[in-house]
């Protein structure tokens, strides 16, 4: 089967400048496999300072790697240059980031940010069928556009906001979405609505996503495949429940330990998927 997404042995450091020789590697021989026609739900499992937010930002392109390569539907990222060549694989591999409220500007309203999405993304033109995008992309979400329309970004809730941020980035029907932390800076309340809402996506559009977290709880709802980080490198990985249920890495068992409380149901039942 042909892979949508492969990294082998993708490494990234950091220092060992003008002023320091010491380097730091962020992520360290890293590798996986998404399958082009089977989207699932991959989720990276990590504390701070793991190297999952510096393996995404690879992913997408926004950094390059030190060591290893990336390949998207065959193509080495790192031969993607000019305007062109970068608009089309930003239309395929979309990002979803933590906060909401960072990705957009307090002083515009959101639906501007949709419109000009659609027009730039899509390459919709006229205004009936871009703004028929726009509405479409938010009901795949829960939204309609009557309901955010001309409101600034204050005036809707995190959750309302983050759901936006989703609609914008499947406005150009991507193949990939990556997912930074998407439920952090969410109210614990609606965390639920999100990861729920990921994992409908995934089934009903057939966009692969892979979803960041250090979140256990969550990424055993909704995760196909999991692996998980420990100093930018991969300590485990496998089929979500398989490594959930019965973890074989001591840092794996900690995690489960520290998050999976007795209280929490192990088979995932809290969510409603």
């Amino acid at each position: 089967m042909t892979a949508l997404l492969e990294l082998s042995n993708v490494g990234r450091s950091y220092g060992g400048g003008l002023f320091s020789r010491r380097q730091v590697r962020a992520v360290n021989d890293v590798s996986l496999r998404l399958e082009a026609g089977r989207p699932e739900i991959f989720t990276v499992v990590g504390e701070s300072g793991s190297g999952k937010t510096t393996l995404a930002r690879m992913i997408l392109n926004m950094v390059a790697p030190s060591a290893g390569e990336i390949r998207f539907q065959g193509i080495d990222l790192s031969t993607i240059r000019g305007a062109a060549a970068r608009l089309a694989f930003m239309r395929k591999v979309q990002p979803i980031f933590q906060n909401p409220f960072e990705a957009f500007n307090p002083m515009k309203r959101v639906d501007r940010y949709l419109f000009a999405t659609a027009r730039r993304m899509a390459d919709v033109s006229g205004q009936a069928a871009i703004v028929a995008a726009a509405d479409f992309a938010l009901k795949s979400v829960g939204l309609s556009l009557a309901e955010v329309r001309g409101r600034f970004p204050h005036q809707l809730s995190g959750g309302q906001l983050q759901r936006v941020a989703i609609a914008r980035a499947l406005i150009s029907k991507p193949l990939l979405l990556v997912a930074d932390e998407p439920v952090s800076m969410i109210d614990a309340s609606l965390r639920a609505s999100i990861v729920n809402l990921l994992r409908g996506l995934c089934v009903r559009t057939g966009v692969s996503i892979i979803y960041i977290t250090h979140d256990l709880a969550t990424a055993y709802s909704v995760s196909d495949r999991i692996l998980i980080m420990r100093l930018g490198k991969v300590v485990e990985s496998g089929p979500a429940r398989t490594v959930l249920d019965d973890p074989q890495h001591e840092y794996s068992r900690l995690l489960k330990s520290s998050v999976l409380s007795p209280e929490v149901p192990s088979n995932g039942a809290f969510f409603h998927a």
